[in-house]
């Protein structure tokens, strides 16, 4: 999956290995990984080591055990090899596309060190797959045939189950797994002033923003940056001085959003988004780009300050 790296989400989840780990009787093989034993047993390879998790590994540095066991799940005989394939999938933990994401991965790239291969359930393969493969999709990345959930064990046998069920939050806490989509922010036209202000009107903040492509020889799901300079015409909920955050955490999340928008601008260009406020995260609702063509689209923007909203 050949997806360079982006960011890493604001708040990585840490959760101790007793959490996650579900001890039954036995372990079924995984991935090739391990030898088999007399008793049928996944037994380590001879030449299995265990070794500090690295902090250049930031999909699994500091998920909540500090070492590894190499080779590991996926075969990866180095650990630099591990990094360097784990960071790949960084776009997708950005995206927050299921909650249980990172756990998963990690049992894969960087195994916890225990006296046995420990692998991921079958059924937290399953419920990653179905969140994260649709927005995969949109970018034609199909789920990866080396991670395919048959091959684990089932809930019954020694494995990681999903960390997300095992415990009963309450429904306010509950994570929601983000909605997927290939046509999230497709740019719109400005069909008239008064619609341009309706819209306006029914959502939290309106923003004029400038993305500039990021001078990187990989490719990543959202490769541009924020420019220095951001024009809030509304600012709703939210101060100030918080736009400008949100905004950076909206650009490095919502890559679906993102690559729609700069579609037939693939050098960047300059944006009117407006969207809501949810929790702590910004949802940009429609997108305009912002050029002397959009006229309708510049007469509102003019308009705004005088505007009344009805109702």
């Amino acid at each position: 999956m050949p997806i360079a790296s982006l960011l890493f989400p604001a708040h990585p989840l840490r959760l101790p290995v007793l959490q996650v780990l579900v001890l039954l009787p036995c372990l079924a093989p995984v991935l090739g990984a391990g030898q088999r034993g007399g008793g049928g047993h996944w037994e380590p390879r001879s030449s299995s080591r265990c070794l500090p998790i690295p902090s250049s590994m930031a999909l699994c540095h500091d998920i909540g055990y500090p070492t590894m066991r190499m080779p590991n799940l996926l075969g990866h005989e180095s650990l630099g090899e591990a990094v360097q394939q784990s960071a790949s999938w960084l776009p997708l933990l950005a995206r927050e596309c299921h909650p249980d994401a990172r756990i998963f991965l990690c049992s894969l790239f960087a195994p916890v060190c225990l006296n046995r291969f420990i692998s991921p359930c079958r059924s937290l393969c399953e419920s990653v797959r179905d969140s994260c493969a649709p927005i995969m999709a949109c970018y034609g990345y199909p789920w990866p045939a080396i991670l395919s959930c048959d091959q684990f064990p089932a809930d019954h046998l020694m494995c990681i189950s999903s960390v997300t069920n095992s415990t009963v939050p309450d429904a306010g806490s509950r994570k929601a797994v983000p909605r997927a989509s290939c046509r999230d922010c497709e740019l719109e036209e400005a069909k008239s002033a008064r619609d341009v202000l309706d819209t306006f009107c029914r959502n939290d903040f309106v923003v004029k923003l400038r993305l500039s492509r990021l001078n990187s020889s990989g490719v990543s799901l959202a490769p541009f940056s924020l420019a220095s300079k951001v024009k809030v015409l509304k600012h709703g909920p939210l101060l100030g001085g918080q736009i400008r955050a949100r905004l950076q955490t909206w650009l490095e999340r919502d890559a679906t959003c993102v690559h729609n928008m700069t579609r037939r601008q693939p050098r960047g260009g300059a944006y009117l988004v407006t969207g809501n406020v949810q929790g702590e995260r910004l949802v940009v609702a429609k997108a305009f780009s912002w050029h002397k063509r959009q006229r309708n689209l510049m007469t509102a923007a003019r308009k705004w300050k005088r505007h009344r909203c009805r109702g």
